[in-house]
């Protein structure tokens, strides 16, 4: 089984001839990591964690040709509905269930081993936003050298809201299980699995993050964490992420937690 991160919290993963996309998002002009709109669009399969437009404002252009089905909550189906003439593809997930993916029966390249893969959908929660330390991204600065970007922001801000509804995605697939946050926080009266193999963690958000990762980590206790959403994937809104004190977060507290910052198109392999 592999993931492969593609900027933002985008990550596709793949066992057994599935493949599966999860929150697709395209850079903003002056983003880290250009995508590839052609590439996300050979994914049929696509997991939404919630409602903001850098997790779902591509998602109208991804199934406009109705080849893809996407998994995603009913904010999102709410929001989409003014963008899609025909919603048919659209499955509206809820916290507590648990989706079962399985090779097509006439596919040539399945055998005897290939097998499902099952992704449970868990509540979630939103990192707060500290509105006091917004001068610190929103700097004259970059205001100016980004203001390209800004009338788009101000629309998808107001367009894509999450309201509350997030999740989680736990999938389990050739014996191993990741887990897929939305965003850097635990919804508090949710139990959540823990010791899973693989935690995919967004790292971006507010300006107290290790905190954030801290509370996440204690109850969840990952065996290794790979990073998502520490880039500067829509400025002036979003920054690169200071790396350094988490890693003494985690060389501190959390000493057996491997921790991978991905590169961008590389495949992970889970063993």
């Amino acid at each position: 089984m592999n993931i492969t991160w593609m900027g933002t919290a985008t990550f596709a993963v793949e066992s057994k001839g599935q493949r599966i996309l999860f929150d697709p998002y395209m850079e903003l002009q002056g983003g880290d990591v250009p995508g590839d709109l052609d590439k996300l669009k050979t994914y049929d399969t696509v997991f939404v964690t919630h409602c903001h437009f850098d997790h779902l404002s591509l998602m109208p252009e991804l199934l406009e040709d109705k080849n893809a089905t996407l998994f995603c909550t009913g904010q999102c189906c709410e929001t989409l509905e003014g963008f899609l003439d025909d919603c048919s593809n659209i499955v509206q997930v809820e916290a507590g269930r648990s989706y079962r993916l399985t090779l097509p029966r006439d596919d040539k390249t399945a055998s005897a081993s290939d097998g499902s893969i099952t992704i449970d959908v868990i509540r979630g929660r939103h990192i707060d936003f500290k509105l006091r330390y917004a001068p610190q991204t929103l700097s004259l600065w970059r205001m100016l050298r980004y203001a390209p970007n800004l009338p788009y922001l101000i629309w998808a801000n107001k367009t894509f809201r999450e309201n509350g509804e997030i999740v989680a995605y736990q999938i389990h697939a050739e014996g191993r299980r990741i887990m897929i946050l939305g965003s850097l926080a635990l919804d508090d009266n949710t139990e959540y699995p823990h010791d899973m193999d693989v935690l995919v963690l967004p790292y971006q958000g507010n300006n107290d993050l290790p905190a954030c990762a801290r509370e996440v980590l204690s109850r969840l206790r990952p065996r290794s964490v790979v990073l998502s959403h520490f880039d500067n994937s829509f400025p002036p809104m979003s920054r690169n992420v200071d790396l350094r004190p988490l890693r003494k977060l985690m060389e501190e507290e959390f000493p057996l937690i491997k921790v991978v910052k991905p590169t961008p198109f590389k495949e992970i392999q889970i063993l």
